[in-house]
């Protein structure tokens, strides 16, 4: 219940910590898509109203009475645009020119606005009769300074300002409905985030417990074995040789498992950083299988070489040898008088194909792909009688991915087993 508690609060904790992510991101999204269309619908009506402001200041002063003449073509001959509304202010906020502007204008769009004379020289937005938006820049004529005129250049925006309303509506709805997604996006995304950290904690909980489990063993074997002795002090070594001999043998099993569980915990931790260096892989081979070919000969087991070639790769000398010492020491604990032991080695392409080939006892087929886990023994009685502890095959597998290789076990047509052995020559 407490595990489930634990899982459940950390995947709460991914699911909340990537829906706020998604939650950024599309309000970021939006917020620039906005600004972008934004910008764009008022780029040109900015630019028209400046260019408006050239054409009157050119205008500026030029008759007699102070008055501006009437607008002239631009140089490139485009004519101003006609949406663009000019107004005359005196500085008490009174309209100068009523008669350009129109009755309709002046006397009831107009009629309740006053300019902001402190804002000069600035595009912005203002809404007239709180119905009708413009886009508007303030300015004091050059001529009109002594006497505080100014003029104001306006252009009717209430088309750009629906189309901006609606894009922000529009915006708004799937920004909601894409967090919305985003919400079941995170829970199966925080789910699958858990499913590694849930695989990992399950496989430590069996490890720790397996281990546990394997030590208890020798443990209680030298235990009871130390009582005994204990039971008997005056009794000499010869007549406790038995007890003696059997603790010795579970202290070396115990060292040896202790030894394989550090190796294991190391390569979970990734601590465990590999040496390569180039090695022949013949000479190599008939090294290490020179003890084992003595031993397979004194056990009356057939012991073959087949190596193809000499090829040379990267690997880890000191691991390599471990790997090769686990699966002969395999072959020779599950074979019996008169079994073979083959090691073969050929070179495909780029790679180095390593097969151990023994006619032991070999492997169930629906326990292949088991073979490979920690702590596996198909056989626990006979395993108990070799001295196996499970783990070789795990560490070995371990060896050989280190190396960017692969591993598989395959079962002989007639009997035996073959662990096959894929390493990259480079």
């Amino acid at each position: 219940m407490a595990k489930q508690s634990l899982v459940w609060n950390q995947q709460f904790r991914f699911m909340l910590l990537n829906l706020l992510s998604f939650t950024i991101i599309f309000t970021l999204f939006g917020i620039i898509i906005f600004s972008q269309v934004r910008s764009t619908l008022f780029e040109k009506t900015d630019r028209e109203l400046l260019s408006f402001r050239e054409m009157v200041e050119d205008g500026i002063g030029k008759p007699e009475d102070g008055g501006r003449p009437p607008m002239r073509d631009e140089p490139d001959g485009n004519r101003p645009n006609p949406r663009i509304i000019e107004i005359r202010w005196s500085g008490e906020g009174r309209i100068l020119n009523p008669e350009q502007l129109g009755t309709q204008l002046s006397d009831s769009v107009f009629t309740s606005y006053k300019p902001n004379f402190s804002k000069l020289d600035i595009i912005s937005d203002i809404t007239v009769s709180g119905d009708y938006d413009f886009r508007s820049v303030l300015f004091q004529e050059g001529a009109d300074s002594t006497r505080g005129h100014y003029t104001q250049l306006l252009i009717n925006t209430d088309a750009e300002q629906t189309i901006l309303e609606n894009f922000g509506k529009l915006l708004v709805l799937c920004s909601t409905i894409f967090i919305v997604l985003s919400f079941t996006a995170s829970y199966l995304l925080s789910k699958r985030m858990m499913k590694p950290i849930i695989r990992s904690w399950k496989r430590q909980t069996e490890f720790v417990e397996n281990a546990s489990h394997e030590l208890r063993t020798p443990l209680t074997v030298i235990q009871n074995k130390l009582e005994l002795l204990l039971r008997s002090p005056k009794q000499t070594i010869a007549d406790k040789f038995e007890p003696i001999a059997l603790s010795l043998s579970e202290t070396r099993r115990l060292s040896k498992l202790t030894a394989d569980l550090l190796t294991l915990a190391r390569a979970d931790s990734s601590e465990t950083q590999l040496e390569k260096k180039q090695i022949s892989l013949d000479d190599f081979i008939r090294s290490v299988s020179i003890p084992y070919s003595e031993i397979a000969e004194s056990q009356d087991k057939i012991f073959r070489l087949e190596l193809v070639g000499d090829p040379k790769i990267q690997a880890d000398e000191v691991r390599l040898h471990q790997l090769l010492v686990i699966l002969l020491d395999n072959s020779l604990k599950y074979t019996s008088e008169g079994d073979l032991i083959e090691v073969r080695m050929k070179e495909v392409g780029q790679t180095v194909t390593l097969e151990v080939v023994d006619t032991g006892i070999g492997i169930h087929p629906e326990n292949v792909k088991r073979v490979f886990n920690r702590f596996f023994r198909e056989d626990e009685a006979r395993s108990r009688e070799t001295g196996g502890s499970g783990m070789g095959l795990a560490i070995a597998e371990w060896i050989v991915h280190a190396h960017g290789g692969s591993i598989q076990a395959l079962v002989n047509q007639e009997d035996g087993t073959t662990i096959a052995i894929t390493l990259p020559k480079n």
